[in-house]
């Protein structure tokens, strides 16, 4: 019997002691070298810890200056990053872009930005209670996704904006052998603003290779009055051109809902391990002018799994007079999550800061 490795972890393997190292980092100690946490002399906090010295919450997080690239981690391999855990101004959620560099790549594997990644893409905070997933009061956000890497993993946080911003966070990973059999993680985001009258929205396309995909976040501004969750997702894989070989039966039923998760005459959210319709956002008849929802859900249990390439699409669809469907045109966008062996496809260029903002 192989020696356990310390990675897929979960309550009937927890008692099992491995040879994996566990290290983490943070803006208290940026290389996760062994011993050399909260030695920080300069950081955000050195005026308030003035009078108490090192190791007293010198260094909690980092200051990122508009159209800067602040490096937050790399982690020589082998090993896999368990937990991720950050918060920022919810005001940056959509200027500050999370990426993630395995080995030596050159394009990022992950390449969201933030809030979206979190599940947050709206700038107003909403909850998760996720397995891979979490977000707690007051902006916490939590990753559990398993992130496998054999040589390299460079963490990026990129600030598009001209503003300034602050950005506190922690990376806990182990140093340990990756079986071959191990796909890389990624996840890409996209938006349709508005979606084109009659055309769908393109959660991913162009991957190609062998992998799963595990994960949809939408984040859908409704441009129209009535019900708007009739479109299916669909799930292009290995060759299909014209058709899918999955497809869902509509927007609600895909992030397991039924009938427009309408009780008594009211959207009613939920949040669950898998899957979610965590954010409902109402017009306020004031500033706000749409409604706006977040959903989620995660294949964990259900892996889509491909061999050589895959698209994923959802259709905007409402109704109109006399029982019939009405493509809609609203502004959607999305995050996909999946895994697959390397090299990949690279992610279509992030748009300008003007395509990100929430409008």
């Amino acid at each position: 019997m192989n020696a356990f490795n310390g990675l897929g972890m979960g309550l009937g393997n927890l008692a099992r002691v491995s040879n994996a190292v566990t290290r983490s980092i943070s803006p208290e100690n940026f290389t996760g070298e062994k011993g050399k946490g909260a030695m920080a002399s300069e950081g955000t906090g050195a005026h308030a810890a003035r009078d108490l010295g090192v190791g007293w919450k010198v260094s909690p997080s980092v200051k990122i200056e508009g159209h800067e690239e602040f490096t937050m981690g790399v982690i020589d391999g082998p090993g896999v990053i368990q937990n991720i855990w950050l918060t920022c101004p919810h005001q940056a959620v959509r200027s500050l872009i999370f990426q993630i560099y395995w080995d030596e790549e050159e394009d990022p594997s992950v390449c969201v930005p933030v809030g979206d990644f979190f599940c947050n893409g709206w700038g107003e905070r909403a909850l998760v209670n996720a397995l891979p997933i979490s977000v707690n009061p007051a902006g916490g956000f939590n990753s559990y996704w398993e992130m496998p890497f054999r040589k390299k993993a460079r963490i990026v946080m990129t600030n598009l904006s001209h503003e300034s911003t602050f950005l506190y966070y922690q990376i806990n990973y182990t140093l340990t052998d990756i079986p071959d059999d191990m796909a890389y993680f990624h996840a890409q985001w996209r938006r349709s603003n508005p979606v084109q009258y009659k055309d769908v929205h393109t959660i991913v396309d162009g991957i190609k290779g062998k992998g799963h995909y595990v994960g949809t976040y939408l984040a859908w501004q409704v441009n129209s009055n009535n019900w708007w969750g009739e479109g299916e997702l669909k799930f292009y894989m290995d060759g299909d051109k014209d058709y899918p070989t999955i497809c869902s039966t509509g927007t609600e039923d895909y992030f397991g809902g039924a009938w427009n998760w309408d009780m008594n005459g009211q959207y009613v959210t939920y949040s669950t391990p898998f899957l979610g319709m965590h954010q409902a956002i109402k017009a306020d008849g004031l500033y706000k002018a749409n409604q706006r929802f977040g959903m989620y859900r995660f294949h964990v249990m259900d892996p889509i799994r491909f061999e050589d390439d895959l698209k994923v699409t959802v259709q905007a669809l409402g109704w109109r007079s006399h029982g019939r469907y009405l493509p809609l045109q609203d502004d959607i966008a999305s995050v996909a999550y999946w895994y697959q062996l390397e090299p990949h496809t690279p992610h279509p260029a992030m748009p300008s800061m003007d395509d990100l903002e929430i409008i």
